[in-house]
């Protein structure tokens, strides 16, 4: 029922079951038939279905409160059993660009300070990652900054931002940015994902039709296409992208954008002392790299 119960608190913070899947990466049928199934295991409706939107009824309401309770126990048994304040759990998620550096140097100061504390890390993408947040499930995750309003129970530390330049073969890194893409296949960064988005506005804004051939999120994966010769690509230009001598990146100019990498967490975290130090650990490590 606890997967159920995430969906419902996801409809009843966005209003409708369509915008409630667009944040949770459900389908509007998907969460549907989840939030059915928990009225059936309830045994009672608890939404006034008329119109698109999802207007809770009474029962909807007293359900909501004690979901909310729930989930808050829930994220607290983690640390059942720890000795002390400086001993527990912290669970971190984290998308793929950020595990192998900014994480790695996190992690090794925050355990040198706190040896009482384990650490768990949960991969995945800035959509999915920020809902596990949003549930309890997880204490902080770096992600990239979302698209849209974050809820009000959440809040959001820039760490950096990453200029998208665009990937070509060195034979065609003296060409206009424009006309390669107007011309070559695109490898396209997935518009699932919260960076492949602003790639996906930034072609409408821009009003370039592109051929696009591959569409994935593995940043790494998509120099090693551009390497191999099956196309062009706009991609963040991560700290962790190794792209080859084979490989040119293109500036935008005055049209470039950028993606920003960021910590959200929730603003009551249970664990605040050590997800505010790990926090404080992955800004220094920002800082000490920009130096």
């Amino acid at each position: 029922m606890l997967k159920e119960l995430k969906t419902f608190l996801a409809v009843v913070r966005h209003g409708t079951f369509a915008r409630a899947g667009g944040q949770i990466g459900l389908t509007q049928s998907a969460v549907s038939a989840q939030i059915q199934r928990l009225e059936d295991e309830l045994g009672f409706a608890l939404f006034d279905r008329t119109g698109r939107s999802a207007n809770l009824n009474a029962a909807g309401k007293r359900t909501f409160e004690v979901a909310q309770e729930l989930f808050e126990v829930y994220a607290r048994l983690a640390t059942q059993g720890a000795a002390s304040e400086s001993r527990g759990l912290l669970r971190v998620g984290a998308i793929t660009s950020v595990q192998s550096s900014l994480l790695v140097d996190a992690i090794q100061r925050f355990r040198a300070a706190s040896p009482g504390w384990r650490i768990r890390v949960s991969p995945g993408v800035s959509l999915n990652l920020l809902a596990q947040v949003d549930s309890g499930e997880l204490d902080l995750a770096v992600i990239i900054k979302p698209p849209f309003a974050l809820p009000s129970e959440l809040k959001w530390h820039l760490l950096a931002s990453e200029a998208f330049v665009l990937l070509v073969p060195r034979k065609l890194a003296q060409e206009p940015w424009r006309a390669l893409l107007a011309r070559e296949p695109l490898i396209r960064y997935d518009r699932n994902s919260f960076g492949g988005r602003l790639v996906d506005r930034f072609l409408k804004r821009m009003r370039i039709n592109v051929d696009d051939v591959v569409e994935l999120d593995e940043l790494q994966g998509i120099v090693g296409l551009v390497t191999a010769g099956v196309g062009i690509a706009i991609v963040p230009r991560a700290a962790t992208l190794h792209i080859p001598s084979s490989v040119r990146t293109l500036t935008l100019g005055d049209d470039t954008f950028y993606r920003e990498v960021g910590i959200v967490e929730r603003k009551t975290a249970n664990q605040q002392g050590a997800a505010h130090e790990f926090a404080a650990y992955l800004r220094a490590t920002v800082i000490r790299r920009t130096l």
